[in-house]
């Protein structure tokens, strides 16, 4: 039984939480948050005695194995390689750092403990995306030569610690960018970034004026906090001549919000968003394939449930996860090369 520790108690939790007391192998048996109401609430709720406000505490634990890091985006790093060091297996939620120094530094705390980390890039684990992943292996697509992504909210600035680059580092392309970019990069074969042209712009703030629309709000929303960027727009190029388009947005003047992800390769295409679809060439005719599956799009609860099985599952069997250390390192180096790249106006060569 693979004893666990939740640290951080906002929405994101609950998405570690309830596929944790699900699992028969794992027990939720502590929480931790800095928010004392919250956390009493919490373990209320979960039927949860073990209840920290400091992190450290949770982690003397001798009795805890894991636990997952659903914190504010500056803590990550921290929190990781002290978990880390402390014995315990990690899953941390995206993105794994705010810098490259902090990202190598996670890196080197696994390889010195030997220990089991895995970082929440969630829609690796959609149902979708394994589909599309066993034809991608088999070869159905060819070479993946070109990919293009798009996470467009016209008004959707969660506000609270969101929009506050002390916390989170950035704005939608650390929100949902790293998103974008990690299921095309993940889907293309994981190739080495060589080179990123950025761009990112804050001109419309978060917008609170608006009336009419509802939009999510972070439970500690406030209107007037708000310094990272509405938009941000990338192009990405790796060693093997593939390239990679994304562009993401907390607020746009957009007609309406879009999803998309959309991968080109030499025997045929894919989509993964909105909906998984294939297309390719038979008997000089082009094909549209639709998978016959029970759910097309992009299932954000059952991905979580699959995410946590998968981390439950390495850590009790030691084996490898679907997604290492390394490549929450190699994700972080194309996200940060984007603000460089746009901070000074010339193309990052990594």
């Amino acid at each position: 039984m693979l004893k666990v520790g939740v640290i951080g108690g906002g929405s994101i939790s609950e998405f570690h939480i309830n596929p944790y007391i699900a699992n028969e192998k794992a027990q939720l048996f502590a929480l931790c948050d800095s928010n004392d109401q919250r956390l009493a609430n919490a373990g209320e709720k979960y039927g949860v005695t073990n209840l920290y406000n400091n992190y450290k505490e949770l982690l003397q634990n001798s009795e805890i194995d894991a636990i997952s890091i659903c914190t504010w985006n500056n803590t990550h790093a921290e929190i990781a390689i002290a978990a880390l060091e402390a014995g315990k297996h990690v899953l941390v939620e995206k993105p794994l750092s705010l810098t490259v120094e902090e990202a190598l530094a996670v890196e080197a705390a696994v390889k010195k403990t030997g220990k089991i980390l895995q970082v929440g890039f969630v829609r690796r684990h959609g149902s979708n995306t394994k589909i599309l992943k066993q034809f991608i292996d088999q070869g159905e697509l060819g070479e993946i030569y070109y990919a293009k992504a798009s996470c467009i909210r016209r008004l959707g600035n969660p506000g609270g610690w969101f929009s506050d680059s002390s916390k989170s580092g950035g704005g939608p392309l650390l929100d949902l960018g790293v998103h974008m970019i990690d299921i095309c990069w993940y889907l293309m074969g994981k190739p080495r970034p060589v080179s990123v042209s950025g761009n990112v712009y804050a001109k419309l703030g978060n917008r609170s004026n608006i009336e009419n629309l509802s939009f999510y709000k972070a439970a500690d929303y406030n209107s007037s906090l708000n310094d990272v960027e509405d938009l941000a727009n990338a192009l990405i190029r790796f060693e093997n001549g593939a390239s990679l388009y994304v562009d993401v947005s907390f607020t746009l003047h957009a007609k309406e919000d879009e999803l998309y992800v959309k991968l080109f390769g030499e025997k045929g295409g894919a989509e993964i968003e909105p909906e998984i679809a294939m297309v390719t060439e038979k008997n000089n005719t082009i094909l549209n394939i639709t998978p016959q599956i029970d759910n097309l799009s992009f299932d954000f609860v059952s991905a979580f449930t699959n995410e946590i099985n998968h981390f439950v599952d390495c850590c009790i069997a030691g084996k490898e996860t679907l997604a290492p250390v390394e490549d929450g390192v190699q994700v972080m180096k194309m996200l940060n090369a984007v603000y460089e790249s746009a901070k000074t106006g010339k193309e990052i060569y990594l």
